[in-house]
């Protein structure tokens, strides 16, 4: 049995967290940076909206200039998180709103991928060619997608994540005790009848 969302109230965050990558990051933050190949010389498309690209070169310009230079690697891990973890998010938002069980595999798939693909992307922004001026800002603002990953894989830890295991059923007892019967007494020697 299928428990409901009002008693697995901690499913809230990723029901959230998934509302959230579905309507905003995927398909505006980061189609962003698809529909725009060079920050520094384009028209602006019908979508994303002008305003949302202008805040994602703000912050590039300011906190993240890996995100305006682009690297094949860097725009791979964007075509992931249009082609497959999209899809993902809108399955997901139904999966744990319903509680179905068949999400625990692509939630970890997903998990797994993404986490690679944020810590690849925060060594870069470390170490790379176009490192953060301050990567503690950048990596305060990609903290949930570190974490996220880590609470999926313990959310999916049982082998059916949204269902109740049912109580082992006791063994009924008698209406009322009965008592052991007896021992049977053997019978007598039979007199062995006498002709008359």
């Amino acid at each position: 049995m299928s428990v409901p969302l009002r008693q697995r109230p901690y499913d809230i965050f990723f029901i959230a967290f998934f509302a959230v990558n579905a309507t905003v990051i995927t398909y505006i933050v980061d189609l962003e940076q698809i529909v725009v190949a060079d920050p520094a010389n384009f028209d602006y498309p019908i979508w994303p909206p002008a305003p949302a690209i202008d805040l994602v070169h703000w912050w590039g310009e300011n906190f993240d200039p890996l995100l305006l230079a682009r690297p094949p690697f860097w725009q791979m891990t964007i075509w992931i998180d249009l082609i497959f973890f999209g899809p993902f998010y809108f399955f997901a938002l139904y999966a744990f709103v319903r509680g179905r069980d068949w999400i625990k595999v692509p939630a970890l798939v997903w998990s797994g991928t993404m986490l690679a693909n944020v810590l690849i992307i925060l060594m870069d922004e470390r170490y790379g060619v176009t490192p953060a001026p301050n990567f503690a800002i950048v990596l305060a603002a990609n903290a949930a997608w570190l974490i996220t990953p880590f609470l999926m894989m313990w959310r999916m830890r049982r082998e059916r994540p949204f269902t109740r295991l049912a109580e082992p059923r006791k063994p009924t007892q008698p209406a009322g005790p009965t008592e052991p019967a007896g021992p049977t007494e053997p019978a007598g020697p039979t007199e062995p009848a006498v002709p008359a």
